[in-house]
């Protein structure tokens, strides 16, 4: 039997408002966007996000990274709901209240911090072939303000219930306070704290917040381009994902009872994890070329995955089984949506 209590997991980021389409080379090439890549919106994307809807078919999704983690880990649970707990800032507006909806049917328990100055944010994701390029207008989630939110005595009573934290880098841009009180908490109380590299501007351009969490970092994900961005900017010299992970692995860390764990995932290709002091790689599931619809939320649904499993105490090789199972499950669908039940044993 599952062992996950109510509110074990816990879950803090930019929730965003997917807006999906397929569209084409000219309008990636229109707006400067490269093909795999995740971006903030900044002036000359403003227009962007009005010509998608016009000329694509789009459609909507609650998202935001590490609101789709928890809602994944969630999914892959089932039974307790509200597992997991969701901090994030929205817009008191239509998108808004789209995001509470969909929270509510995926059992997650989001508390959001609900503001009327900025709209609720969204992201456009931008589809050709099997790559996605997504720009983020994050608004509202911006907004995440520590001393409103965070810090008020019931929401923090549901921090100090979880066992596991999971924050993507996304939102280093946003709260850096709200991070490392929570990264101290869970260190402090020998819980488990994850972080994502989550983009490379997340590395390159906000490498200092990122190494003032990365003391407190137990479980440290990326992908290939986000590892290979970290390693340029910690001077690794080297481009080998196993030496990249080991390296980031023996980065000073806080809590000497956990030996940090680094999980690179490769697309296609296997995913690289450190396992004491040697690195092992597990082979994705396979899939046919032609059963992918969308890749969008390969690298959330795994975290998520592996989080189900990470909550319930199982072996890290069964996380990364179930981070596999879901990746596998979700770029069958659009957007970071899923059949009614997992199929995973």
């Amino acid at each position: 039997m599952p062992t996950a209590s109510q509110n074990a997991l816990f879950g803090m980021g930019n929730p965003l408002l997917d807006i999906c389409a397929v569209v084409d080379k000219d309008f990636l090439d229109k707006y400067g966007l490269k093909p795999n890549d995740q971006i903030l919106a900044e002036e000359k994307h403003k227009e962007m996000f009005e010509e998608i809807v016009k000329k694509f078919k789009v459609e909507y999704h609650a998202g935001g990274a590490t609101q789709n983690s928890v809602k994944v880990a969630q999914w892959m649970i089932q039974e307790p709901h509200k597992v997991a707990t969701f901090f994030g800032c929205i817009g008191k507006d239509k998108f808004g209240k789209i995001l509470k909806e969909k929270a509510e049917e995926a059992h997650v328990d989001a508390h959001y911090y609900e503001q009327s100055e900025e709209p609720t944010g969204t992201c456009a994701a931008c589809i050709t072939g099997d790559n996605r390029s997504l720009v983020a207008n994050l608004a509202a989630a911006n907004c995440y303000k520590k001393e409103k939110h965070l810090d008020l005595e019931e929401n923090w009573k549901l921090v100090e219930k979880a066992q596991v934290y999971y924050i993507a880098g996304f939102f280093l841009t946003v709260s850096l306070e709200s991070i490392l009180k929570v990264a101290k908490h869970a260190s402090e109380n020998n819980k488990i704290f994850c972080l994502n590299l989550s983009a490379p501007f997340i590395c390159e351009f906000f490498k200092e917040a990122l190494m003032k969490v990365m003391p407190y970092v137990d479980i440290l994900f990326g992908n290939e381009t986000e590892a290979a961005a970290f390693a340029r900017e910690r001077d690794f010299e080297t481009e080998d994902i196993e030496e990249i992970a080991k390296k980031a692995q023996s980065l000073p860390k806080e809590n000497k009872k956990r030996q940090r764990i680094v999980v690179f995932t490769q697309g296609k290709e296997g995913t690289v994890m450190t396992k004491g002091d040697k690195v092992e790689t597990s082979p994705v599931l396979e899939i046919d070329q032609s059963e992918i619809v969308d890749t969008n939320g390969a690298g959330d649904a795994f975290v998520g995955g592996f989080l189900s499993q990470l909550v319930q105490d199982k072996t890290f090789e069964q996380c990364i089984r179930a981070g596999h199972y879901a990746a596998n499950v979700i770029i069958r669908h659009a957007g970071c949506t899923f059949p009614e039940k997992p199929d995973f044993q």
